[in-house]
């Protein structure tokens, strides 16, 4: 996210070699990533950042998969979000055919809506993305921070004109839970609630989630979580955290990962540092069985 921002080329070719080197595909990343960082007040840092490591690393782009997303990039800079791109057919095209050439690719693997743009009509969004998905631009679409009910409505939609579909879904989601009907803080974001997870499950939908590690409060008493998650589940949750990333030999970060993942969740982790990364994948090694999932569920 804040590649090209808060991150510098150097840096971020660090984290990406890292990342490739220890067995990651997918990048995530945004057309609009990071505008609130960029003294332009518009986003393509990050996605200019990655298409140069690309064009530096050549082969890299038949080993690595690309997301991206379209539909919060400031047209007027330092203005988001009444100046928002938003989702209609235009828009989009606009903004996918920009995303490409930060990229230097032709395609890429997955495309998201990354928030809702209810003053377009769906049947509008839905159809150009079903478009660039018959173009070969977006070999696969999705949802990100859409409610279950939009989805489905949009894949109805897809049905009626013959179009591919939104087979993903990316929401906020983590091990911690903020207090119920409380907003969070960070502008658009959207919690992932039993109802997307239900809605995937009957459907065969990839679920992705961000802020995974909530910014790293879970390992770091330097950052503490929001208040919005200051309840006795809270404390309860890190205190069986710390318990089982003692038993397991690892790190707090890597049993929130694993939990994620045998909740059949993919998440997306942000890396500043070459380091965070190698943690992060050597989750995909830490194994919870039935008694730790059971313990995570009573704390609640």
């Amino acid at each position: 996210m804040d590649f090209g921002t808060r991150v510098d080329r150097e840096q971020a070719f660090a984290v990406l070699d890292a990342f490739v080197d220890g067995g990651g595909v997918w990048l995530d990343t945004a057309n609009c990533y990071a505008f609130w960082a960029d003294p332009r007040g518009i986003g393509g840092a990050s996605e200019e950042v990655v298409g140069a490591w690309l064009r530096a690393r050549p082969g890299a782009r038949d080993v690595v998969r690309i997301a991206t997303k379209v539909g919060q990039n400031p047209l007027v800079p330092h203005s988001w979000p009444d100046s928002a791109e938003g989702l209609s057919a235009r828009a989009v095209q606009a903004g996918v055919e920009e995303s490409l050439l930060r990229l230097g690719t032709d395609h890429v693997d997955l495309l998201w809506a990354h928030a809702e743009d209810r003053a377009v009509p769906l049947e509008e969004t839905v159809g150009a993305f079903g478009e660039l998905v018959a173009k070969g631009v977006a070999l696969r679409v999705g949802a990100a921070n859409h409610p279950a009910w939009r989805v489905a409505r949009a894949r109805s939609l897809a049905r009626e004109q013959g179009v591919e579909p939104w087979t993903a879904l990316q929401l906020r989601h983590s091990l911690v839970q903020p207090r119920p009907f409380t907003p969070v803080a960070e502008a658009g974001h959207r919690m992932l609630t039993a109802e997307d997870l239900d809605l995937a499950r009957s459907e065969g939908l990839g679920v992705w989630s961000y802020s995974s590690l909530m910014w790293g409060s879970y390992v770091r008493p330097d950052r503490p979580l929001p208040r919005t998650y200051d309840h006795p589940g809270t404390e309860r949750v890190l205190a069986v955290l710390g318990d089982i990333a003692g038993e397991l030999s690892v790190t707090g970060n890597q049993v929130v990962l694993a939990w994620l993942m045998r909740q059949g969740i993919d998440p997306i982790v942000g890396a500043s540092r070459a380091e965070q990364i190698e943690e992060a994948l050597a989750a995909c090694r830490v194994r919870l069985d039935e008694e730790h999932l059971v313990r995570f569920a009573g704390a609640r």
